[in-house]
């Protein structure tokens, strides 16, 4: 989450290297900007198991858990609705201006999906939650998309970032759910949804599945889970040994697999989710998470990370909040000095932009306010 804030950030500074920057839809490649959003899928699919399991050790059937995955998935693709039509938002012919409808919309998210005290009482609670509903709604009737030639209301462009997250999230959750978490069921699903990617972007075959598009979310997400999967029941045994052999086994062969598919679908591609994007970056992540459990649960390391805690604590309200911080800016026609918006400046800018967003967020659940999704 610390690196999607620098990421997203980083995109408006000018003169910073290529590797930094995303790559070209057409270009064979991809820079650290195009790793990010697929190790965000990755991780989703590595709490997969320890969430579901935390409904069910509170007692949740199936029912119970299926309705919370549902409404998990449609929180995040309603907000996702919402952020990709603002980038075609019409600011001539709104009645509103862009960051106002930026700044309201995103109060109606927090107003809906806040993590509510306990000790509220209902009448309060769904007060503030129907008055969430009605502004999104309100604001939804207001929207102004298009050009002036060309009206547009809302429609699904893309599903966005949280959009795409969303769908991803409601096919691998409930494949989770109905395996009961069995490792080979996984792995078959997971063989399955790779070859939905790797057979469109070789042509072998033309077909775009509702929901599951060419799976490639689908496939990082679910791989999440079966690592996770895998980490349980070994650790669990107390089959160390075996478990650091496997991860770095798998690691190093899910980004040989992208390098060896890499000339017959499609090169690596972000921006068309060809199967060597997927694998070279699920390789990259689930090396990247190897160390991080040997820092963490091997050396007790886990206080390095303290500064950003928050950034895994309330991740969405870390998503949402750089989505007020510019719209604010915005308003009081702020704009970063030339030396900040442009070279080794800019980069370093876009670190404390990302510190900035994570203290925000600090000091939001200082305060009880969190979104909870």
């Amino acid at each position: 989450m610390f690196l999607m804030i620098f990421v997203n950030d980083v995109a408006g500074v000018a003169n910073i290297p290529a590797w930094i920057e995303h790559t070209a839809a057409d270009v064979d490649g991809m820079g650290f900007s195009d790793l990010i959003f697929p190790a965000f899928l990755f991780i989703v699919g590595l709490s997969l198991p320890f969430a579901i399991q935390s409904r069910k050790d509170k007692g949740a059937g199936l029912l119970s858990i299926s309705g919370y995955i549902a409404l998990r998935a449609l929180a995040l693709i309603v907000m996702g609705f919402f952020h990709v039509n603002l980038e075609n938002y019409n600011h001539h012919s709104a009645l509103l201006p862009y960051p106002v409808y930026t700044i309201l919309i995103t109060i109606g998210f927090l107003l809906v999906w806040l993590d509510y005290p306990a000790d509220i009482s209902k009448i309060k609670k769904n007060g503030f939650v129907g008055m969430g509903i009605v502004l999104i709604a309100v604001l939804a009737l207001l929207y102004k998309g298009g050009s002036a030639e060309n009206p547009e209301g809302l429609k699904p462009h893309w599903w966005g970032i949280l959009g795409i997250i969303g769908w991803a999230y409601l096919v691998s959750a409930f494949v989770y759910l109905f395996s009961k978490g069995n490792i080979v069921v996984l792995m078959l699903a997971f063989v399955a949804f790779a070859a939905i990617n790797v057979t469109v972007h070789m042509g072998i075959f033309h077909y775009h599945l509702w929901i599951i598009g060419d799976a490639s979310s689908i496939t990082l997400m679910i791989g999440g889970a079966l690592i996770t999967s895998m980490y349980k029941k070994l650790i669990g045994n107390k089959k160390y040994l075996d478990f650091w052999i496997l991860i770095v086994f798998y690691g190093l062969l899910s980004f040989a697999f992208g390098m060896f598919i890499r000339p017959y679908a499609g090169g690596i591609s972000k921006i068309y989710a060809t199967p060597a994007w997927i694998f070279v970056c699920m390789g990259i992540t689930i090396l990247v998470f190897a160390l991080l459990i040997y820092l963490i649960d091997v050396r007790q390391k886990k206080d390095w990370f303290k500064l950003i805690k928050p950034a895994g604590t309330s991740t969405l309200t870390c998503y949402l909040i750089p989505y007020l911080l510019y719209a604010i800016f915005s308003l009081v026609h702020f704009r970063f000095p030339h030396f900040l918006s442009s070279g080794i400046g800019g980069i370093i800018r876009s670190f404390l932009v990302a510190f900035l967003v994570i203290g925000i967020v600090y000091f939001l659940e200082k305060k009880k306010l969190r979104l909870k999704v």
